[in-house]
């Protein structure tokens, strides 16, 4: 008994690296796809928080930036983006509440 607990033991151990390097191997293969135009990365709650850092490494290859243009959060589903020269700025958006009054 302990002889197969030792086994199991010393088995796991062994197969902790492969998962990894199984998990990474299969991520290149059907992981984040683009070229310089954009690009789609698959959606998972751990790929939409690395997405930007994703599109940012794929996009400096040719001197350009990111800019998101889908997020479809649910699973099978990707995260759309493109790649443009100019860094993108932040714009805020305001919305004001518009009372109007119907009369007859």
């Amino acid at each position: 008994m302990i002889k197969k607990l030792i086994a199991v033991a010393a088995f796991s151990v062994l197969l902790a690296p492969q998962a990894n390097a199984w998990n990474d191997l299969f991520n290149s293969i059907w992981g984040a796809k683009g070229n310089e135009t954009g690009g789609i990365i698959p959606w998972s709650p751990d790929n939409e928080a690395r997405a930007f850092e994703i599109a940012s490494a794929q996009c400096a290859r040719w001197n350009k930036y990111p800019l998101a243009t889908s997020i479809f959060r649910m699973p099978g589903s990707y995260i759309g983006y493109r790649c443009v020269w100019d860094q993108p700025t932040v714009a805020a958006r305001r919305r004001d509440r518009v009372d109007v009054m119907i009369e007859k």
